[in-house]
């Protein structure tokens, strides 16, 4: 890594793809920090890691824990803004605007906030690397989950936007779009859509598998490999990229 310091700040970083980042940077020496809305999840993590209990899309949460970041730390080399939630799966025309709304304001005001509060951070240091979760589903759609990909598509725009407006204080800004992910949360999204398709779990699971040149989920690990990557001076002259790690998506809606 070759950085002096390195010190990490994940939110949603207590289970799933966020975990998974968390013990990777540990394992290259961060000092790793998470947030996250679930208590009992923030309980497993590993004791020296730093720990907040923060819904991202609370401005004043926010600003309250990067404050405490800026007096524990005093600065941050990497924000990984990976909070995110599936949001509701229906026709568009029956999804709630409440439903709507929750969801783009945890996916798209949650990567906003930890931006906005991690920047001066970075600024006075004159260097940094945010790493933004989005989606294959904000690549190429998702039919039934319109206020998933509407945010995901979103954060791509704001994080290219955040590549141009930073660099010349030499903070980079990319994106890395997952695909189908190994575990709980996709269970619950497979599970959903085959009850809207009328299909069995399985079929749905078989029909993302096979929508991709390797014929698989990826794993949460596999991201995060990439969020370490990123965060590195090994990415150094990368920024402004959208990446997917996803097994290469040739159909991004498969039938089966």
């Amino acid at each position: 890594m070759s950085v002096a310091k390195k010190r990490v700040l994940i939110t949603a970083g207590a289970s799933g793809i966020g975990r998974a980042m968390g013990e990777a940077f540990d394992m290259e020496g961060f000092d790793v920090w998470v947030s996250d809305l679930d208590p009992e999840a923030l309980s497993s993590v590993p004791p020296h890691w730093r720990r907040s209990h923060v819904d991202v899309a609370n401005e004043d949460a926010m600003a309250a824990m990067f404050a405490e970041v800026e007096r524990v730390w005093g600065g941050l080399e990497v924000l990984c803004a990976n909070a995110g939630i599936a949001g509701p799966t229906a026709p568009v025309e029956e999804v709630a605007l409440d439903d709507w709304r929750n969801c783009v304001a945890i996916n798209l005001d949650g990567v906003f906030l930890a931006a906005k509060f991690a920047t001066p951070l970075m600024k006075q240091a004159h260097k940094g690397s945010i790493v933004v979760t989005s989606s294959t589903a904000g690549q190429y759609g998702y039919p039934y989950r319109s206020p998933y990909a509407a945010s995901k598509w979103a954060v791509i725009g704001f994080a290219k936007t955040l590549a141009m407006e930073l660099g010349g204080f030499n903070i980079r800004c990319n994106v890395i779009c997952p695909g189908s992910v190994e575990g709980p949360r996709m269970e619950r999204v497979l599970e959903r859509e085959a009850a809207t398709k009328g299909m069995t779990r399985d079929e749905v699971y078989q029909g993302y598998a096979s929508g991709t040149s390797l014929g698989r989920f990826v794993q949460a690990s596999e991201i995060a490999d990439m969020a370490v990557f990123l965060g590195s001076d090994a990415a150094k002259a990368v920024s402004g990229q959208v990446i997917a790690v996803d097994g290469h998506t040739v159909n991004p809606d498969p039938k089966v």
